[in-house]
């Protein structure tokens, strides 16, 4: 096969397609519905992690040991790959990679060629890349939803063991429901479920500030220092947690997804002032429980809060983990919409 075989006649392939309906289009409103909706479509994924990947790092079996420093490095890892991965990069880099307002692997692969000569060996590379691209973000996509929605249901083993029989069916029912519904268009998923995931992470935030009262000097581990130490004096486990961080970050390319959806601004106000603040919150709440309690960090999140508010959880929680997988799902049918 050789290298004309990959060409294509012009970039403009990919501009802007306005389907009525379907998930690809633009979404028109003023800036604080666009952040809003923004907030339900984009931040998903990425704003359910909390519900696992901490949990990740520390697993009695696999994980590494709960001590001060182990505990600080691996927060401070977390607040860097947020400022450095998905404020800088993302936010301030990539998003300004559009394709006529579109963002995605492929509207990437698209401006990349505009440099590449027809038929050319570059023109193959870059499509290589971007197909191969592509075919990771199909299988985040194949994956996240099992992974989000079973980690939410999961929660009910908290009231009671008893339930643990129903959890696979459960999630298997609300991931049927969730594809059933994807079809009515971005726009009104956006609308619905918006105001979920504001609440959601207001919910979490608050969750970590109830956790770090009781242990402020968590908050130290805002500085990087203790990020570079654990990397230094633990190179093997760091690697380990660096595994961990991409759970964390699972999500973040829907920043750039969706972006075609409501435009940079909107999404980078919410990551700004909503998402990243009540992530940070909440994994350093959750730091803080597992310093005091580390017999806890199996499931650090649902335990962090009061026994009464665990049911209501559980329930914010599994609408919070259908939202992201709707997340990835939306960005997939831009990118597919894209493609053809």
């Amino acid at each position: 096969m050789q290298a004309s075989d990959f060409s294509v006649p012009s970039t403009k392939l990919l501009a802007p397609i306005e389907i009525k309906g379907s998930t690809n289009s633009k979404i028109e409103g003023p800036l604080a519905g666009l952040t809003l909706a923004a907030t339900g479509i984009v931040f998903g994924d990425i704003g359910t992690s909390p519900l696992y990947a901490l949990e990740a790092c520390f697993d009695p079996v696999h994980g590494i040991a709960i001590t001060r420093d182990s505990v600080f490095g691996v927060l401070s890892m977390v607040f860097l790959a947020f400022i450095l991965v998905v404020s800088i990069k993302y936010t301030y880099i990539v998003m300004r990679a559009n394709n006529d307002g579109q963002g995605g692997i492929l509207a990437l692969m698209a401006l990349a060629l505009k440099g590449a000569s027809a038929g050319s060996a570059r023109s193959a590379i870059i499509l290589g890349f971007g197909i191969v691209g592509a075919c990771l973000f199909y299988g985040d996509s194949v994956i996240t939803p099992a992974i989000s929605v079973l980690s939410a249901v999961e929660g009910i083993e908290v009231l009671s063991k008893g339930f643990g029989d129903y959890i696979l069916p459960l999630s298997i029912s609300i991931l049927i429901g969730l594809f059933l519904f994807e079809r009515k268009g971005t726009a009104i998923i956006g609308k619905l479920f918006g105001p979920i995931m504001l609440l959601w992470f207001l919910v979490i935030g608050c969750m970590g500030l109830y956790q770090i009262q009781a242990y402020p000097e968590i908050l130290a581990a805002l500085s990087p220092s203790y990020a570079i130490g654990f990397i230094v004096e633990h190179p093997w486990l760091a690697i380990t947690v660096t595994a961990a961080l991409f759970l964390m970050l699972t999500g973040a390319e829907a920043l750039y997804a969706d972006m075609g959806h409501f435009g940079a601004k909107p999404i980078k106000l919410a990551w700004f002032f909503l998402v990243m603040p009540c992530l940070l919150l909440n994994y350093f709440g959750q730091g803080a429980l597992i310093l005091n309690r580390p017999e806890l960090a199996k499931q650090a999140f649902f335990l962090m809060v009061p026994s009464w508010f665990t049911l209501p959880l559980v329930i914010l929680a599994t609408v919070a983990t259908v939202i992201a997988s709707q997340a990835v799902i939306s960005g997939t049918y831009s990118m597919t919409s894209q493609a053809i």
